[in-house]
């Protein structure tokens, strides 16, 4: 029993789904809008993200082209965090669940 466990009184074989569903990757999905400069796109990307120009450009004609693209997977609180961020540059963002993994 770990320490955790021990305190709760809960064993970690009785997690709820909801905690389960919480676990594993999720996307990052930015996705195409009539508003944002393919530029101002690339920039954002760069600075957020951190990509070099060439990945920051093929994200963004992904975007442009097909409607979206996947910038980043990862866990979910990273992923809450760049979804957050990227809103606050007024790019349109969307949280997916990755069911690859």
């Amino acid at each position: 029993m770990t320490m955790a466990s021990a305190r709760t009184g809960v064993a970690p074989a009785s997690r709820t789904e909801t905690e389960l569903a919480l676990e594993g990757l999720w996307r990052v999905v930015v996705l195409n809008d009539p508003v944002n400069l393919m530029s101002y796109v690339v920039l954002v990307f760069r600075k957020v993200l951190g990509f070099d120009e060439p990945t920051a450009r093929r994200h963004m004609l992904e975007v442009h082209e097909q409607g979206r693209s996947v910038v980043w997977i990862g866990v979910r609180e990273k992923a809450e965090a760049y979804v957050f961020t990227l809103q606050q540059w007024h790019l349109t963002v969307r949280l997916e669940p990755d069911e690859k993994n």
